[in-house]
């Protein structure tokens, strides 16, 4: 199995290439316009430049990486990089865009093979072969950055580098990673509080005396704080136009299409109750129209984002509580568990939550999906609501088979790999299976009763409601019970079982010392 690994990256990038004609969203123009940007105007214009409707949102490593990209582009088509130039979509930068993210996704590989070695576990061993799978073949990063289109797997592989470090020991690399990919993309600081308590925890307040904790505290804020200081530096007479692109709060609780989470269940119910009451819905605010807006409720009270900043800092802390108090030699277990329920809890209560966002949680479930049987049964829950809900992005009738073919490929993949992983797994609940197969109703109502009925034309949105809807049901189901599971409360089952992740701690502390 030594070989396989590598035999895995290039079946996924043959499989990317093969993707490069497929449907691409709006993200494609996004991306285009920001190689213009970036490449055409000083960058005292970046943040500013309002010409396309799809202005510059990211942080400021991300604006430097598209200009990276700029600089290759113009020897392959320099009108892409016209400002003026909207919807350019030249065969050439078709491809190039398309190759730059396979190219990216690199650095994807080397996080995958560097968290896998953290772990602990052997490149031929069942568990190693069943990650590179399930990580280099992720569904979710097939859909979202090689269909949809968006650079996601080279931050992903980022996010990986630093889980890698961190449970290698090697603290201010760990930091640094992750502040470097806090500059790429801000929706990781949802991450940022299980990296935060695991480091001062485990780096400063390990040390022997008060002098060594406060020299800690110094190196580690040293080392997190440069990457912001390097990315904003030149921004900084710009900064409150560059963090009002990055926080737009005016863009509305909920995004264009729902992601399956909490509110997207509150939607429902405002909807039911308005019309059980036979209360007018507002002009222009229909939450099912599929454009991103400010929506009011016509029953429920409104939510402001105070509320749900509230709601999701309330629902990270049992588990940060935890992590801070675990003993060491469990605390990579912890932490795992920490980053995936800080990630759901933002999932599940933030504000204008994209779909996309439940790979945040789906990416780093899978490493705990190799290390513990109990991890992985949820980890199996989740990922057919969670990969299922993504569907709406993919929503071109030529993407029905490959979106159906790849899904059900990979979930089937994922549940062989679990079951030679931990021999007979099983263990679901008759319901949790009931659920799960509920998920044929969907497209059975979509590409055939609808038309039966004739409710094609009249509930024209009713595809896309029921696959929030539904996803959402095992979402939160998730959310709760693998909380209580982490938290140790999961049905009289002891939650921190022996695993592989302490044994690669151990060794890690081990390899250090020997170093000294």
């Amino acid at each position: 199995m030594k070989d396989l690994f590598w035999h895995l990256v290039g079946i996924a990038t043959g499989l990317k290439i093969l993707l490069i004609p497929a449907y691409h969203s709006t993200d494609f123009e996004v991306h285009r316009n920001w190689l213009a940007i970036t490449h055409s105007l000083p960058l005292e214009r970046w943040y500013v430049e309002a010409t396309s409707e799809w202005t510059l949102d990211y942080p400021p490593f991300f604006a430097h990486f598209e200009w990276l990209l700029s600089q290759v582009a113009k020897y392959v088509d320099p009108r892409m990089l016209e400002v003026q130039n909207l919807n350019y979509e030249s065969k050439g930068t078709v491809y190039f865009q398309r190759l730059s993210v396979i190219a990216t996704d690199l650095v994807y590989v080397l996080g995958v093979r560097s968290c896998l070695g953290s772990l602990g576990l052997a490149r031929d061993t069942q568990q190693h072969f069943a990650g590179s799978m399930l990580l280099l073949l992720n569904v979710g990063l097939l859909f979202v950055d090689h269909i949809h289109f968006q650079y996601n797997g080279f931050m992903f592989g980022i996010l990986l580098l630093s889980i890698g470090s961190l449970i290698r020991q090697r603290f201010l690399w760990s930091a640094f990673a992750f502040a470097v990919l806090l500059n790429f993309k801000h929706i990781f600081l949802y991450l940022a509080p299980a990296f935060g308590v695991y480091l001062l925890r485990f780096y400063c307040l390990e040390q022997a005396t008060v002098l060594s904790k406060a020299a800690a505290l110094a190196k580690l804020l040293a080392v997190g704080l440069t990457p912001f200081g390097v990315s904003f530096g030149p921004f900084w007479q710009q900064l409150p136009q560059v963090l009002a692109r990055l926080f737009p709060f005016k863009r509305g609780l909920t995004h264009a299409y729902w992601a399956p989470n909490f509110w997207a269940l509150y939607n429902t119910a405002d909807k039911v109750a308005a019309g059980v009451l036979r209360v007018p819905v507002a002009a222009g605010t229909s939450t099912t129209s599929g454009l991103v807006q400010e929506v009011r409720h016509s029953v429920l009270p409104a939510i402001t984002p105070p509320v749900t900043f509230a709601l999701t800092v309330l629902f990270m802390l049992p588990i940060l509580v935890k992590l801070f108090r675990s003993p060491k030699n469990q605390s990579p277990l912890v932490f795992l568990r920490a980053v995936v329920l800080c990630g759901c809890s933002s999932f599940v209560f933030g504000w204008h939550v994209h779909e996309k966002a439940i790979l945040m949680v789906l990416i780093p479930l899978c490493l705990l999906t190799l290390v513990n049987r109990e991890d992985a049964r949820y980890a199996y829950i989740l990922g057919i609501a969670g990969y299922f809900s993504l569907f709406p992005l993919l929503f071109a009738p030529d993407l029905y088979i490959p979106r159906y073919s790849l899904y059900m490929s990979y979930v089937a993949m994922l549940y062989g790999q679990l079951y030679r992983i931990f021999p007979g797994f099983r263990g679901f609940h008759p319901l949790e299976w009931l659920y799960m197969l509920g998920f044929l109703a969907i497209p059975l109502y979509e590409h055939l009763l609808a038309f039966l009925l004739h409710l094609d034309r009249r509930l024209p949105f009713l595809p896309l409601l029921l696959t929030s809807v539904y996803a959402a049901l095992g979402v939160i189901y998730f959310f709760g019970a693998y909380y209580l599971y982490a938290l140790g409360f999961s049905w009289g089952k002891v939650a921190m079982s022996s695993s592989s992740l302490s044994s690669a701690s151990t060794s890690a502390v081990k390899r250090k010392r020997k170093t000294k």
